[in-house]
């Protein structure tokens, strides 16, 4: 029983720190070529968006909207595809991992 307590410890050990390094991982996603760029934190944050001005259309600004959601949602993907690799050998592989307290996965 003493080892089964010592293997749970070193696994939640081990857990906290690869979320810890996600959370300092940036990872980028894109839209429309690069010219809207996201940046989130390997945990899911989001830290910046950056656009270049050749996407600014003031007649088209639905267009401009439609590249920011799809520049995070790439990011965010990219995000949890991080996680999900660093996470899930320490996991065994359990889906969703809600009931570890892991927000966004």
């Amino acid at each position: 029983m003493q080892q089964l307590m010592k293997q749970a410890q070193k696994m939640q050990q081990q857990l906290a720190e690869a979320q810890a390094e996600l959370a300092d991982t940036q990872v980028d996603g894109s839209a429309g070529g690069g010219l809207v760029k996201a940046t989130v934190t390997g945990s899911g944050e989001l830290l910046a968006v950056t656009i270049d001005p050749q996407a600014v259309d003031p007649e088209d600004v639905e267009t401009l909207q439609d590249l920011v959601v799809a520049a995070v949602r790439d990011a965010t993907r990219r995000a949890g595809e991080l996680a999900s690799d660093k996470l899930g050998p320490l996991t065994g592989g359990m889906g969703g991992l809600g009931g570890l307290g892991i927000p966004g996965l």
